[in-house]
């Protein structure tokens, strides 16, 4: 059955989950973007096109849901909230393009038929993304390899700002550096927090991220490389990557296959990489965070 509900109006949202008992619960991020303008241009920029499977996640009471059937989507919505599942389900239950996933998306999202069978660059990701777990979210997907051909999420600026950011910025981080590692990021509207309900106390934005054409093979050290850097971004990168190299030559897969220090194992990559030790993660782009983790794994493995 087609949603009885107006999702434009928080009078009339506020009506909804009083008369069925249904609470808002912050540990949920719960919030519903009632801009019909906003939510418009978000699907829009998906670009999709009727066949096409989706993931939402945070389907909520199925604002976006409604939409992206309406345009054609063979929708799977993952949502934790029993309650607003069972509206789902009871709007939504009956249309053979709708799917649902209870429970926990960073949970759920591995154990799906949809994950274990689907062509991830056939399938797109869309969703009004809970604050306090889009970046862990998307940084799972990626780093397992659960790679879509567009996705468009709606996150707090502070996110956003994150996702998109270049090096030398002050919101450039590891975040930014796995994100470009896959997607080309391209910022969207900023959404004001009366455009929710209930508003969140911040201004909230829409990114896209389409898939590289030809996403270069990284080195198996890259993101946990990268993790570490950033993670000390005060200090030199000699100081860090001596650190890191430390760790990896101590892991049981590479014992006993370098003679080096790991002092000696970071200057060495460093020369070969021709990066500075004297720089910052902030600094780096992309390409240099791949060579030096080429050079690490190399020196590591197969010695100087």
């Amino acid at each position: 059955m087609p949603p009885s509900i107006n999702y434009d109006s928080p009078r009339e949202l506020r009506s909804f989950l009083e008369e069925r008992g249904l609470g808002m619960r912050k540990r949920f991020g719960q919030n519903f973007l009632i801009n019909p303008i906003a939510r418009s241009r978000l699907l829009d920029a998906l670009e999709l096109t009727p066949g096409d499977e989706v993931w939402e996640i945070g389907a909520g009471l199925g604002a976006m849901t409604a939409g992206l059937l309406e345009r054609g989507g063979l929708v799977t919505a993952f949502e934790i909230d029993s309650a607003f599942s069972s509206t789902l389900r009871e709007f939504f239950g009956t249309n053979p393009a709708f799917r649902l996933v209870e429970g926990d998306v960073l949970k759920t999202w591995q154990m799906t038929e949809t994950a274990k069978s689907a062509a991830g660059k056939e399938t797109l990701l869309f969703g009004n993304l809970p604050y306090n777990i889009a970046a862990a979210l998307l940084a799972d997907l990626i780093e397992k390899g659960r790679i879509f051909k567009r996705m468009v999420v709606t996150v707090q600026r502070e996110v956003a700002l994150r996702m998109a950011a270049g090096p030398g910025s002050a919101d450039y981080s590891s975040f930014s550096i796995l994100c470009s590692s896959v997607y080309k990021v391209t910022p969207l509207q900023i959404i004001k927090a009366s455009s929710f309900y209930p508003a969140p106390r911040v201004d909230s934005q829409g990114v896209r991220l389409d898939l590289l054409p030809e996403p270069k093979p990284l080195p198996k050290l890259f993101y946990p490389l990268v993790r570490n850097l950033f993670s000390s971004r005060r200090k030199t990168i000699r100081n860090t990557l001596t650190v890191f190299a430390a760790s990896v030559i101590i892991n049981r897969e590479f014992s006993g296959k370098v003679s080096l220090s790991a002092k000696e194992t970071a200057e060495e990559v460093l020369e070969k990489a021709h990066v500075s030790g004297d720089r910052r993660p902030e600094t780096l782009a992309i390409e240099e965070f791949a060579v030096l983790a080429a050079f690490l794994e190399e020196t590591v493995i197969h010695g100087s």
